[in-house]
């Protein structure tokens, strides 16, 4: 399966990239830099989803009491924390050119990056070894906690007096059909690679659960 879903994302990522460098026009106020959207907006994108899936293995860890829950919302974690600082990374970017700055403290980048301290600590906590035989719950309870700065982040560009712009708003984002063509194929790209790293990252935790079982076994 991880092995499939690799090769998927490679194809579909070389195909991605074609449909940015080439298929996509420049856009005129911008230039070429506004390429950097078809990758920022797709890892912000996997990044929240990524904390989505936290939030729902965090729930069914709690009701279920199923360590298999515990380990995918660790993956799931790991892969939001470095999709969001890579979605921060490539916006500071943009907003260098765009905006003269490197950051400013808006709403959206603001949230965003309060949600990446957030969910870090959540892996701090979870190499830490806290709450001995009852971590996995308390990293769970962390892990709903946590889910409430998400949705800040979706909303924030909208409810409040952001300058970061809004893609897919209720207004529309004025996006050309090759633009928006290009973008949905960038996040149908990154989504394979993302859940491919995700299939990888849960067996990988999955098998190392099984060792640290086998030697506890075999130290008794």
């Amino acid at each position: 399966m991880t092995a499939v879903l690799a090769a998927l994302a490679a194809v579909a990522l070389c195909v991605a990239q074609w449909f940015i460098w080439v298929y996509a026009p420049v856009e005129q106020s911008m230039g070429v830099v506004q390429k950097i959207f078809y990758i920022h907006l797709p890892l912000a994108w996997w990044a929240l989803g990524s904390f989505f899936v936290v939030f729902v293995a965090s729930v069914l860890m709690l009701v279920k009491k199923d360590n298999r829950w515990d380990r995918l919302a660790g993956a799931s974690c790991e892969l939001g924390v470095l999709f969001s600082g890579l979605a921060l990374i490539t916006g500071s970017l943009w907003g260098k050119p765009i905006w003269n700055v490197w950051w400013t403290w808006d709403p959206r980048l603001t949230t965003t990056l309060i949600m990446w301290f957030v969910y870090s600590a959540y892996l701090i906590l979870r190499q830490s070894g806290a709450g001995g035989e009852r971590g996995p719950v308390v990293r769970a309870a962390l892990g709903v906690v946590a889910f409430l700065d998400v949705p800040l982040v979706f909303y924030s560009a909208r409810k409040w007096r952001s300058i970061h712009p809004t893609v897919f708003g209720s207004q529309g984002g004025g996006l050309e059909p090759e633009m928006l063509t290009t973008i949905l194929v960038s996040i149908a790209a990154v989504g394979l690679f993302w859940a491919a790293l995700l299939s990888l990252r849960s067996r990988q935790l999955g098998q190392g659960a099984a060792l640290r079982h086998v030697f506890l076994h075999q130290t008794r």
